[in-house]
């Protein structure tokens, strides 16, 4: 038998019929499979792709058998970096080599005769389907959700392009192996941690496996503490905030951290510290936020040459920058209590730094670090407090002298959306001298991306040497304004 032949005979059979297609008449008895839609940043489908649509295919089939109307749609999250990366090693097109892509995979899914309804196609770099991308970023911009700031990226000094953390392997470009440095760019984000607290108590409502939203949780990392006042000692008195969850170790802290992106760092380095600092600076900019934080990597620190004041007892206290320290996480500075933290305590010991302990066990002394709750020591009147009774006496007294108060934190941070490439969803924002930022208005969606682009990396937004996209009237005053350069993080379309 001639195998070919006859599924070739059978699948077009199908087709002709639309067998596979949702019928609504049945709407009643719908059953939706939604699977992952490949993304086309190669010229073939790949074994890896049955892997995932296999199961999910006879899951639909048997649901059919039961007299279910299934739908299950197939389409295509096209844009994105590695679509733009196999254009550049090419020299190819994006959207020539992706339209190619999609065609040769569109061959392959449906030779596979996988019961998938094609009348329902999607591909997200098609206008029909991005203006709606847009159109949501325009509803979360007006609403305050959607903002721009300045922030830290990973930059690839070679590529001349930023790139997300999973281009960043130990350090370096995944595709050139240029050491990749981080700086401070525009760009958009979205305020998810406006809703932490939401997404976190949902957890507790969803029928996931228990590990999964552990996951979940540990993402969004919420913690309880006390925000800590810290005045510099110096004539300006500048303020440092530290969070902790560790109120009650708080007559312990031996130095302050700072991050190496922190604004005040440059501002307290002394002058006979400031090229150890630079350089200490220069090192961090070289490793992403995921490295900075891992367990395995050696403490390494600078003394800035300043210190700072201790509001519990008026102890001065040597500030440094660490790159163990994030400013994109809490305040981006922290308080140090060698004797009752393992990071400190290494830090500590590595550099020489005098460790006193304020918490002991029940039973008497302890190895340190102690990180436990216990019974206060050389904390002046709270020694004998245990545990949260001593956390809430010292906050509220931290409250009542003016140097902290209690405070919620979350890891969670918000999602920087933009993109500083070619092959993605342009931002719907144009930008005028005399209003600002103003939203395109719904009825000139879609921002189209114009084809004639030189999109190898130059260092900047391709879009920006794009004359007649860029240039345009404000739909405010109707003066001259550009339109924003960069274009949304695939995410956000496939999202």
């Amino acid at each position: 038998m001639d195998m070919k032949s006859v599924e070739k005979k059978w699948h077009d059979k199908w087709e002709q019929a639309g067998f596979h297609n949702f019928d609504k008449k049945n709407a009643d008895k719908k059953h939706y499979v939604l699977e992952m839609f490949s993304y086309p940043s190669a010229a073939k489908l790949h074994l890896g792709h049955w892997y995932n649509y296999a199961p999910t295919d006879s899951y639909a089939r048997f649901k059919k058998m039961q007299g279910c109307a299934v739908f299950q749609p197939m389409g295509f999250d096209a844009f994105g970096l590695p679509a733009e990366n196999y254009a550049i090693k090419t020299g190819i097109h994006p959207k020539d080599s992706t339209e190619a892509n999609i065609a040769n995979m569109e061959q392959t899914l449906q030779a596979m005769g996988a019961s998938f309804d094609w009348s329902a196609e999607i591909k997200t770099c098609e206008p029909d389907y991005y203006r709606w991308t847009q159109w949501m970023f325009l509803q979360l911009y007006k609403k305050g959700l959607a903002y721009r700031k300045e922030a830290l990226v990973n930059w690839c000094p070679s590529c001349e392009t930023v790139l997300a953390n999973e281009q960043v392997v130990n350090g370096v470009c995944e595709r050139c192996k240029t050491t990749v440095l981080r700086k401070d760019m525009t760009q958009w984000f979205f305020k998810i941690t406006d809703y932490a607290e939401e997404l976190l108590s949902g957890l507790d409502t969803i029928d996931w496996p228990e590990k999964t939203k552990q996951m979940q949780r540990n993402w969004i990392g919420k913690s309880t503490g006390c925000e800590i006042i810290f005045n510099v000692d110096s004539p300006e008195g500048e303020e440092i905030r530290v969070f902790t969850t560790r109120c009650d170790t708080v007559f312990g802290v031996n130095y302050v951290v700072l991050a190496p992106e922190h604004p005040l760092l440059k501002k307290l380095t002394t002058p006979e510290n400031e090229q150890a600092v630079n350089a200490y600076i220069e090192y961090a900019a070289k490793a992403n936020d995921i490295d900075r934080l891992s367990s395995t990597r050696e403490k390494t620190g600078v003394f800035t040459g300043s210190y700072a004041i201790n509001p519990v007892n008026g102890k001065k206290i040597p500030i440094y920058t660490a790159d163990y320290v994030l400013y994109s996480y809490g305040t981006g500075a922290v308080m140090a209590v060698s004797a009752h933290d393992e990071r400190d305590f290494e830090f500590a010991q590595k550099y020489n730094l005098p460790v006193t302990q304020v918490i002991a066990a029940k039973k008497g002394e302890t190895v340190l670090p102690f990180v436990e709750n216990g019974v206060l020591i050389n904390s002046g009147k709270f020694d004998g407090l245990f545990g949260e009774e001593a956390r809430e006496a010292i906050a509220q007294y931290l409250t009542e002298i003016g140097k902290g108060s209690k405070k919620t934190n979350y890891r969670l941070r918000d999602w920087s959306v933009s993109r500083q490439r070619y092959w993605g969803a342009p931002i719907p924002v144009i930008h005028c001298p005399k209003c600002g930022a103003v939203g395109v208005p719904e009825q000139d969606l879609p921002v189209e991306l114009p084809y004639d682009v030189e999109f190898r990396p130059s260092g900047k937004s391709p879009l920006a040497s794009h004359e007649g996209f860029m240039n345009c009237k404000c739909p405010k005053c109707g003066g001259d304004a550009t339109r924003d350069p960069d274009t949304l993080d695939t995410f956000v379309c496939s999202s």
